[in-house]
Formats: C-alpha cells, structure tokens, sequence
C-alpha cells in the first residue's frame, strides 16, 4: 500500500462528507488536474481505503421504528457452528451490524425491525434458532443522539 498524504485524507475526508461529489469539484477543492484527482481516487479505491459509496437512509421514515443492540452468548465455538451462526446473520437483512466481541457477549447486533411485533417475531424465528446459542440480551434504542460511519481521518 501507498503512503496516504495530506491530499489523501482531505479527498477521503470530502467523500465522507458527500459520495456524491464530482471529480471534477474534488479536483478544484486541492488544486489537483481531474486526471490526477481520478488516478487518486482510483488507487484508494483499489487499496481498499474507499470500500463502496452509500446514501444514508431514514430509518424511521421508512418504517423502522425499532432499533435494538442484542448481545448474543454462544456455548460453543466449534468451525462449523461459528460458520453456520455467521452464515445466518450475513443473511438476515435485519441486521444491520455484527461484531464479534470481548466481555460476557460473544457477538453485538444491531438489528433494525418496523416494531415490537417484528422484533419478537425476528427473535423467535431467527435468534433463538442461531446454533450453539446461550443466552440473548436485547437493548431498544429509545432515542439516538448520533449515528455516523465519517471516521475521524484529517
């Protein structure tokens, strides 16, 4: 991988601000030729500093009032459990994020559902049947103060 410089982060930085910006307007913010500017671009993208574009969506306008942080606890750690376990959750659309973790939890969830209902249905169908789970501990985000995926790079 390349050395990242100074131009690097601030271009990371815009993107993160706005996916949508041109190169053209990125190129006119540092000074850069388009061509320059693309090749740059380019690069990250190919180093993987730049994983994909997204628009952030509103969750609650569309219909997904329920958000809930749900620590999992596993009895076993076999391959083809852990496999199976990890197989299920990369399919669910639900949830939104999956993190193997330290502490009393084995894996965190964020997990998005249209309401109560849905969840308990969601719980029921999908988490109680996750092989080789112990315990589930459910956490219902009653208001968010911040939600962001700008990491801090400049």
């Amino acid at each position: 991988m390349e050395v990242v410089d100074d131009i690097d982060r601030g271009i990371l930085d815009q993107i993160q601000r706005d996916g949508r910006l041109s190169n053209a307007k990125i190129a006119e913010r540092f000074s850069l030729s388009e061509t320059s500017c693309w090749r740059r671009l380019k690069r990250l993208e190919d180093e993987g500093l730049i994983e994909g574009y997204h628009a952030k969506l509103n969750r609650r306008k569309l219909g997904l009032g329920v958000m809930a942080f749900v620590q999992i606890m596993c009895t076993q750690h076999t391959e083809e459990v852990t496999a199976e376990f990890e197989r299920i959750i990369q399919a669910s659309p639900n949830v939104l994020a999956c993190d193997n973790t330290t502490g009393e939890a084995d894996y965190l969830l964020q997990v998005v559902t249209a309401d109560l209902d849905e969840y308990s249905h969601f719980v029921e169908r999908v988490l109680r049947k996750l092989p080789g789970v112990l315990g589930i501990r459910s956490n219902l985000s009653l208001r968010q103060l911040k939600s962001t995926n700008r990491l801090p790079i400049v």
